[in-house]
């Protein structure tokens, strides 16, 4: 994966995020969208083998990077949790 800032203001933020599909760009959308800092977060991806997504997030007057970096970290502890369940119920 390879990240690539669009543009960035104080509340705004654009970021490419070369070679990852929906899967991703969803799932940190859906985080920052529980996040009352957030005004506004969406992706598009224009055409899903020929063009890269792209992440737009409007925030409060929060840093937008500290936002996204809050989305991922929540992420990946989900990810975290879920590998533990799993792994206790194939035990089971």
């Amino acid at each position: 994966m390879e990240l690539n800032i669009i543009s960035k203001t104080e509340t705004e933020l654009e970021v490419e995020f070369k070679g990852e599909t929906h899967t991703l760009l969803n799932s940190l959308k859906d985080f920052m969208l529980r996040d009352e800092r957030v005004d506004i977060a969406y992706y598009d991806m224009k055409h899903v083998s020929i063009s890269e997504p792209v992440l737009y997030i409007k925030t409060d007057g929060t840093d937008p990077l500290v936002v996204l970096r809050d989305a991922a970290s929540g992420l990946i502890a989900s990810c975290d949790e879920f590998t533990e369940v799993f792994n206790k119920a194939v035990r089971a």
